[in-house]
């Protein structure tokens, strides 16, 4: 099996930066949406595909290779943010597929989107990792509603964000005649399903069907990146036809990383006693085992109800630089996290925290349930929306003008209203 391919990304109608990036390596497929303004969104997405390029191996690579790879992408990616101040807070989705005989290996994290089109029929690969995906597998939204949530675009997955990534993966069986499409939000988010199905059922060649679907996008008033992979199962031989670049959107020289320096040792400590110290009084051995178990019962009890309590708080807080929303309280007992992230937004916490009503979020903005968070999320989105187009339209002046506002944040790429 052979494919034959057509690529094509757009910066939009409403962006100033490309943040998208692609990659075709031989039978290497992959989209990348970055995310964190100034330069970090793009440095963020190009990063990652370069790992992913780098790590697969060129030949006999498995699903468990490509997985890897998303995961060593994810690190590099947090790496390169502490590393650089002025990428503090940068991350990405990833959406690749490896070619293998007649399968399709997908790995996957955040919302671009993987889709499979065969004999007319338009069936979406992965899983998006939003916010309101998972209120519509809880019950709690429609599809229908989810399409227009105003939390659409919040992320519950990305890479760059923590450590370590849950990625998923899939297996597709491809047929000849197989139509795949790999594309990230800025396509999903302006053109219908039915629109895409429609579009690739009209377009028989790959690369005429890509320039169709940006089009449609950006046409569609084109308020995001859009970049697509269109790419075509066809029979006989084993070459790659798609003759697409390598995509790097933008290419930062790394210099020499420097040795992680070795923690200090502790002090071996001393045992002093003296004979009276060491007289302690002899317990019968079932007294100390009820005692044991009376004390472990009581800290079980102490650790459910701590558990209890803990899983019915909410805040709104910073997650490698960018609002996000945390279960838990914002605090630490004994070196333990008491909360975890449940979703990332693409609204930079830098500018959130220089208007006044939101100055602590990098403490901690607690609220009573998710859904009061998510509204704090939104009110948070929108003053933040509010002073960038305050600060474009009369610079720091009018900016000031906002009550409690510092100066005027630097308007991002990835902050508006839909983000």
């Amino acid at each position: 099996m052979r494919i034959r391919g057509g690529a094509r990304t757009d910066v939009g109608l409403v962006r100033r930066r490309n943040e998208d990036s692609f990659l075709v390596r031989e039978r290497l497929f992959a989209v990348a949406d970055g995310m964190g303004g100034h330069r970090g969104g793009n440095v963020a997405s190009s990063l990652a595909l370069d790992t992913v390029a780098t790590t697969v191996p060129a030949t006999g690579a498995t699903a468990e290779d490509l997985v890897d790879a998303v995961r060593s992408a994810n690190g590099a990616v947090l790496e390169r943010a502490l590393a650089d101040p002025e990428l503090e807070g940068m991350g990405t989705t990833l959406t690749a597929m490896l070619m293998r005989g007649d399968e399709g290996l997908v790995a996957h994290v955040g919302d671009s989107r993987a889709y499979l089109f065969r004999d007319g029929e338009l069936r979406q690969v992965t899983e998006d990792h939003t916010l309101v995906r998972r209120m519509v597998v809880e019950g709690r939204l429609t599809p229908e509603e989810a399409e227009v949530h105003p939390a659409r675009s919040i992320l519950t997955r990305a890479l760059g964000v923590e450590p370590e990534v849950d990625v998923d993966r899939e297996a597709v069986s491809l047929r000849d005649g197989d139509r795949l499409l790999l594309c990230t939000d800025g396509l999903t988010g302006m053109v219908p399903e039915e629109g895409i199905r429609e579009t690739l059922r009209r377009e028989p060649d790959p690369q005429a069907a890509a320039d169709a679907l940006v089009a449609a996008a950006v046409a569609a008033g084109g308020e995001d990146n859009v970049t697509v992979l269109v790419l075509d199962a066809l029979p006989d031989g084993d070459e790659n036809e798609a003759g697409l670049p390598v995509a790097a959107a933008a290419e930062v020289a790394e210099g020499p990383r420097a040795a992680a320096p070795s923690p200090p040792r502790e002090p071996r400590g001393q045992a002093l006693a003296t004979a009276a110290a060491l007289r302690l009084r002899e317990l019968p051995w079932r007294r100390l085992a009820a005692w044991a178990g009376a004390v472990a019962t009581a800290a079980a009890v102490v650790v459910v109800g701590v558990r209890l309590y803990v899983d019915r708080q909410w805040y709104v807080g910073a997650a490698a630089g960018h609002v996000a929303v945390y279960q838990g309280i914002p605090a630490d007992v004994a070196g333990i996290r008491l909360s975890h992230v449940t979703a990332v937004t693409r609204v930079r916490a830098a500018q959130a925290e220089r208007l006044q009503p939101w100055h602590q979020l990098f403490q901690g903005i607690t609220a009573p349930s998710e859904r009061a968070a998510l509204g704090i999320v939104q009110q948070i989105r929108a003053d933040v929306a509010t002073a960038a187009r305050l600060g474009r339209a009369a610079g720091p002046a009018a900016a000031s003008g906002v009550p409690g506002a510092g100066p005027a944040p630097t308007p991002s790429p990835t902050a508006s209203p839909s983000r």
